[in-house]
């Protein structure tokens, strides 16, 4: 309250330079950015993209479906496998051959990521299908497509008041460098008559 009113008693002070004032009302459109609209950008963008995720989760909750699978027999590791790379960070999921029936009660048969290590043949797993018994991701939920709007909403609210700073900064560096250059022009225009008499020294 008192920076409010010192700032509304400094518009009439005579040693304001126009300069001065402008440089005042862009910082306070920089706070206006930052405190209004980017929050208001960041909740209109985290409710859209929950909106679409939301949607997207519904839709594949309903076309993805955990279906039981049995152990053939693990998997042959091919040229890149576990052997061909012995300092890898982060360990594999053994893959193993498995059979399992689609929703449609079509039949299948291929090659999955064992469930427990060490796999033995005739163990049973689920695994995520599509209505064609073919492999898929597991389906998006709710609380997850939340909490990925919510990053998308920071992230916006942020971005945008990076941007107000960054035009209140820019236009700060301008005022500064024209500033510079009228005290050189006018310290050019008292040298000429510095230590003359009569010049008003």
């Amino acid at each position: 309250m008192w920076t409010a009113t010192g700032v509304w008693r400094w518009r009439h002070n005579p040693l304001r330079r126009p300069t001065d004032l402008f440089e005042a009302w862009v910082a306070f459109a920089a706070v206006v950015c930052v405190l209004l609209v980017a929050p208001a950008v960041g909740c209109a963008a985290g409710l859209r993209v929950d909106d679409r995720l939301q949607r997207a989760a519904r839709e594949q909750q309903q076309e993805r479906f955990l279906v039981p699978a049995v152990v053939v027999r693990p998997a042959e590791e091919g040229p890149g496998g576990a052997e061909a790379n012995p300092q890898r960070q982060s360990p594999r999921r053994t893959l193993v051959v498995a059979e399992w029936t689609a929703p449609d009660g079509s039949g299948h048969r291929g090659t999955v990521p064992a469930a427990e290590e060490p796999p033995q043949a005739g163990d049973r797993f689920r695994i995520w299908t599509d209505t064609r018994g073919r492999l898929v991701g597991r389906p998006l939920d709710a609380a997850s497509a939340g909490a990925h709007a919510a990053v998308v909403g920071l992230a916006a609210a942020a971005g945008v008041a990076l941007l107000a700073e960054t035009g209140r900064r820019l236009v700060v560096r301008r005022l500064v460098h024209r500033r510079h250059a009228l005290l050189d022009r006018a310290w050019a225009e008292a040298w000429r008559d510095w230590g003359r008499a009569g010049a008003g020294s």
